[in-house]
């Protein structure tokens, strides 16, 4: 790891640890495990299956509120987060709600450190490859940790967001570049957190971009095998500030339904 990579990811956690009690009032997800819900999304539930007795690994897992839905699915639970700040208030959570869960404290790359088990599926999912530095070594840590004939199963926001921006209301234009690089995007602290709009960070970030094809090969060239890649023209948050709701917690960008990927699912089995 280069020092820029290094630094840049030394920020990203000091952002994370920031914003971790931020989300846990904010996020609608909190209210949703707390009135004895389960926060995951129907279409993630009807791809992986029946979770049932099988052992989940669940990469950056923030403040757990997914993790601990695959908790209230049945599955035995392993979170793993960079943040100490996000992980004690996914332990509190874990708590306060009883739910079996187990979380570690780890960057990623350095899971092989503190982790020895293999499991039945690595789950990860919602805004986590712009943090990942090194998506080869990713998919070599989830071939690691998939036990022969396990799933790992990723849902995501599409690459092409990366590229684009809203110009003017309503209107999309090609703004920035979709093949990866090799430096991080710095974004300073200069507006308001996505979970609460009158919340803004003080410490900035740094984001890799990834291409589908950056995405595919790092689990190819890991031994998995593509059981499954689906595109959707509707997003789990709002990207844009022209998108609007479509359903529970989906937005959607009118004028371009059917015309443009949002997110992507995507399942692999070692």
């Amino acid at each position: 790891m280069t020092d820029t990579h290094h630094d840049a990811e030394q920020a990203n956690v000091a952002f994370w640890d920031e914003v971790a009690p931020v989300h846990v009032a904010a996020y609608q997800e909190v209210a949703m495990l707390r009135a004895g819900q389960s926060v995951l999304d129907p279409l993630e539930l009807q791809e992986i299956g029946d979770v049932k007795g099988k052992t989940l690994l669940h990469l950056q897992c923030h403040i757990g509120t997914d993790t601990l839905s695959w908790a209230r699915e049945g599955a035995t639970v392993t979170g793993v987060d960079f943040s100490t700040e996000s992980l004690r208030w996914a332990r509190r959570l874990r708590d306060e709600l009883g739910l079996p869960a187990t979380f570690i404290h780890a960057n990623v790359y350095d899971l092989l450190e503190v982790l020895d088990d293999t499991f039945d599926i690595v789950y990860t999912s919602r805004g986590v490859l712009c943090w990942l530095r090194d998506l080869p070594a990713w998919g070599r840590i989830i071939a690691r940790y998939l036990k022969p004939g396990g799933t790992f199963y990723l849902m995501e926001g599409h690459p092409i967001l990366n590229c684009l921006e809203e110009t003017e209301p309503g209107r999309l234009d090609f703004a920035y570049r979709y093949f990866s690089g090799p430096e991080p995007t710095r974004w300073d602290a200069d507006g308001f957190d996505y979970a609460d709009a009158g919340y803004a960070p003080r410490n900035p970030t740094y984001e890799w971009s990834w291409s589908i094809a950056d995405i595919l090969t790092a689990l190819l060239d890991a031994g998995l095998r593509i059981a499954s890649f689906n595109e959707y023209d509707r997003l789990f948050y709002k990207h844009f500030p022209g998108m609007e709701p479509c359903s529970d917690r989906w937005y959607r960008m009118p004028g371009y339904q059917g015309k443009l990927p949002l997110l992507f699912t995507l399942k692999a089995t070692k």
